[in-house]
């Protein structure tokens, strides 16, 4: 489910690689071009064999990556589908099986024990699904393929180099359709840059080792950007006076400036930290504010409904309370979405691919016409705002 964001640097390097070598074109032909440039990078000739030997371009992986539809879903139907009281339970043991693993990644990186327990659960179950696509040939299919292959070509050379140390097998190691590997989904290049040796045993092994893979996720996250100690997400109760062009993440106010405007936390205190106010469905919905931290979730996975969902998921592991549903707008099926991203990029708002995804340029575009049309401008798509444009 994740989807990591590279380093420019990376990109560069990744875009250079693909001047000399297009995507496309001839299966066989690509690979051999893959082992010329990997034995051009200092690798040995029969490491190189060995390592691209079984390697077979996968149709399942470009149908997953083509049908990626459960981020159309809102809010309160992904959170409920993703958290149930069972991984509520699971979480909280596995909090105490590893607590000196927590402790220590608390004291060494400052991420709190309910962001690696929230992602552990969504992204395999805590261990339990961890993906049956072959790796190898999955990023080597996407790296093939037009789409993104400047993101997928310098995974296959991470993954050569995590062969070459012991911590990859072509043919037996497995996980997402995207190439992410083990229990908390990691990329190679994040395995290469991020990867902890949690349980000492002198390898990096994020399927089979709960502490190398949350040790691994905490450093990922650290290097990404985590403000250690901070909190990432907290819901608030909303005055129904609330100016509501201030929401969404574009606004940053300090707590005591929220304050001021009537928010109040459902529990506990506010944070001296900047904040935003999210209303992921609306005015009539639940409503967060999102500290600092809750913008590094988007180098681990760039759907809003997904971050939001996961980093709430966060709080309930850490004991805040069941949210306040309240009572949202009907939202527009996936169908209108897109009628409703066509009638925007009409009116020159840039909402990138009419795709029925609520993203960021949907909703700001969502925002500028409800403010131009005096309607509350939560960004939350309703028919209203449909009929109305």
């Amino acid at each position: 489910m994740r989807f990591t964001l590279f380093i420019a640097a990376l990109a560069l390097t990744a875009q250079s690689a693909l001047a000399a070598t297009p995507c496309g074109g001839s299966f066989s032909g690509f690979v051999q071009d893959l082992k010329s440039e990997a034995v051009s990078r200092g690798y040995a000739q029969s490491t190189v064999n060995n390592f691209f030997a079984s390697v077979r371009q996968d149709p399942r992986t470009l149908k997953a990556d083509r049908a990626q539809g459960v981020f159309q879903m809102p809010f309160l139907d992904f959170s409920q589908r993703l958290i149930s009281q069972n991984r509520i339970n699971v979480g909280q043991s596995k909090a105490k099986t590893y607590a000196n693993t927590f402790s220590r990644i608390e004291k060494t990186y400052g991420v709190s024990r309910g962001v690696l327990l929230a992602f552990w659960a969504f992204e395999t179950d805590y261990g339990a699904f961890q993906g049956d696509f072959n790796t190898l040939n999955s990023l080597v299919t996407l790296a093939h393929d037009c789409r993104r292959p400047h993101l997928f070509r310098p995974q296959v050379f991470a993954a050569l180099e995590l062969y070459k140390h012991g911590d990859f097998s072509p043919t037996k190691t497995t996980g997402a359709w995207a190439g992410e590997i083990g229990m908390v989904q990691m990329l190679p290049q994040d395995i290469l840059e991020n990867g902890v040796d949690g349980d000492g045993d002198g390898h990096v092994l994020l399927k089979t080792s709960a502490q190398d893979a949350l040790m691994s996720g905490a450093k990922m996250l650290s290097h990404l950007g985590w403000r250690k100690g901070e909190p990432w997400l907290q819901e608030v109760t909303v005055p129904d006076s609330m100016d509501w062009s201030l929401s969404g993440l574009q606004t940053t106010m300090s707590t005591s400036d929220w304050s001021r405007l009537g928010i109040k936390p459902r529990s506990g205190k506010l944070a001296n930290l900047p904040a935003s106010l999210i209303l992921p469905q609306g005015r009539k919905g639940p409503a967060f504010l999102a500290y600092p931290n809750f913008n590094v979730y988007f180098e681990w996975n760039q759907s809003f409904v997904y971050v939001t969902t996961a980093a709430y998921f966060a709080t309930r592991l850490e004991g805040a309370p069941r949210y306040d549903a309240g009572n949202p707008e009907p939202g527009l099926s996936g169908g209108q979405m897109k009628q409703l991203q066509r009638k925007l990029q009409a009116r020159g708002h840039d909402v990138g691919k009419i795709d029925g995804i609520l993203g960021a340029g949907t909703r700001a575009a969502v925002r500028a016409e409800q403010m131009r049309l005096g309607l509350p401008a939560d960004a939350w798509p309703t028919a209203t705002l449909l009929n109305r444009l």
